[in-house]
């Protein structure tokens, strides 16, 4: 007899739907799976052996073929354990699959049948909605991630005996509820940032406007602080944004099934690989700027990554979203992230300018080869960091970050009103920017900046959108003297 049912496999963070069809005839007893299987998949048939014979079906001894559909798409991980299953039991005359055909089934089996967890649930319930699916069946403990998808019925099932109300012409498992937010990070305060008054604004300039925030200068002066407070000054996540955070976050297997408001924060180590920043590997994986979508990428010890991992950033960070290429084909995952990065100014930290420093200028110069001029002209805001005195170390705290967002989200409504809900100046089309309100004075000063600094068409258009932002967090309509002036003193390239 044949049997069908439907399963997913994960693309990336992407869902697809995969017809699981299981042939049972007379012949010696073989299992075979077909469809450009992984070794996970290939490993299904003793996992659905087991968990048939321990649940108290018979497993036919027969010749088993199951085919996975589509033949030429790589099928990788155990998500489809639990289709297999039932599709083999349907063909077998031991359940009657056909209360399942609107169904989709989803879950890992283990050997007592237990249904364990699989990564991508909220990914594949939103592609089965999409494939005209009235429900799916998922693990207990995807169930509320699951659930999350509207417009799709999503039932909960913790063991694979469930699956014997099918002789009954009943639904298995109990309907899913939707997960609930995550209670509120406690996140680290901006207060603990003491003095650097240049760097505060620049944080804050970067929180409100998404701008790149470069952070240059000796060790101990801030800058790992500062950058780690970011996220307390982000406003939350919101609408589809939590969507797109929790279905990244899923299909790669991280989270403890709640849903948060807060922006994502990924500092990955100097010593990551291209693929490992970006995205790659076979099948392809996201990487940490994917991971970092709708966050804070922080980048520490900067010169100290490979320059290929950081040249892989220049695409991304125009684009906001990157796009591997593979021989079975190719892949688009988004990457809208804010990138914040800290250098030291040379190989000993301490920078030329203090006495201590034993660098020569050619090693200094190689230490700073690794950031290309392409890659830095793509960064807004460029701040050069000295130690903090003493009396600023011993003195009061800084502004909170509960008062630095309030002013973040004030000029977040501004853009929002302005460019669209979600997006901020740094996400600006040159043609947004080129109606951007500017005065006499602003303009005479932007065009005496790009005659002496010898500007590049990129940097005239960075610093109008930093000039923007700035003005927005001044409640400002168009951008004045001042506000232009602060944004061509962030694009400074001099440490």
């Amino acid at each position: 007899m044949l049997a069908e049912t439907t399963s997913f496999t994960l693309d990336g963070i992407s869902a697809r739907m995969i017809r699981v069809e299981v042939d049972v005839h007379r012949g010696l007893p073989n299992f075979q799976i077909v469809g450009l299987p992984d070794a996970a998949v290939r490993e299904a048939r003793e996992r659905v052996r087991a968990a048939v014979v321990n649940c108290g079906f018979d497993f036919p001894l027969q010749r088993i073929t199951a085919s996975l559909a589509p033949a030429d798409l790589r099928k990788a991980g155990p998500a489809m354990d639990l289709a297999l299953a039932t599709a083999l039991l349907g063909a077998a005359g031991e359940l009657s699959i056909g209360p399942l055909a609107d169904w989709s089934l989803v879950g890992e089996l283990a050997l007592d049948g237990s249904v364990r967890p699989v990564r991508g649930a909220l990914a594949m319930a939103e592609e089965a909605r999409e494939n005209g699916k009235r429900g799916i069946l998922v693990p207990s403990a995807n169930g509320p991630e699951a659930a999350l998808a509207e417009g799709i019925a999503v039932m909960e099932v913790g063991h694979f005996s469930e699956l014997g109300c099918l002789k009954e012409g009943r639904i298995p498992g109990l309907p899913a509820a939707p997960a609930p937010l995550g209670p509120p990070a406690d996140l680290p305060d901006l207060a603990d940032l003491r003095g650097q008054g240049h760097l505060r604004m620049a944080v804050e300039i970067a929180a409100a406007g998404g701008h790149g925030l470069l952070m240059i200068g000796p060790p101990g002066a801030g800058k790992s602080l500062a950058a780690r407070r970011l996220p307390s000054v982000l406003p939350p996540l919101e609408g589809e944004e939590v969507l797109d955070v929790a279905r990244i976050a899923s299909a790669c297997g991280l989270g403890d099934g709640r849903i948060s408001t807060v922006r994502p924060f990924r500092a990955p180590h100097h010593t990551v690989s291209a693929a490992g920043l970006v995205g790659g590997g076979s099948p392809p994986r996201p990487g940490e700027i994917t991971l970092a979508h709708r966050g804070v990428l922080f980048l520490d010890e900067l010169c100290e990554f490979s320059r290929p991992a950081l040249e892989a950033l220049r695409e991304p960070l125009e684009a906001g979203f990157v796009t591997i290429s593979r021989a079975r084909g190719r892949q688009t995952l988004p990457s809208r992230f804010t990138l914040v990065a800290a250098a030291n100014p040379c190989p000993c930290g301490r920078g030329e300018d203090d006495p201590r420093c034993r660098c020569s200028e050619a090693s200094a110069r190689r230490y700073r080869a690794a950031l290309s001029g392409a890659l830095v002209d793509r960064i807004d805001l460029v701040v050069a960091v000295s130690q903090p005195s003493a009396v600023a170390l011993d003195g009061p705290e800084g502004e909170s970050s509960a008062s630095v967002r309030s002013r973040v989200l004030a000029a977040r409504e501004l853009m929002a009103a302005r460019l669209g809900p979600g997006r901020t100046n740094a996400e600006a089309e040159p043609a947004e920017v080129s109606g951007f309100e500017v005065n006499a004075a602003a303009a005479g000063l932007l065009a005496d900046a790009h005659r002496s600094c010898q500007l590049s068409g990129r940097a005239h258009g960075r610093i109008l959108r930093v000039a923007r932002t700035v003005a927005d967090l001044a409640g400002s309509l168009a951008i004045g003297e001042k506000h232009m002036a602060a944004a061509i003193q962030f694009r400074r390239r001099e440490a």
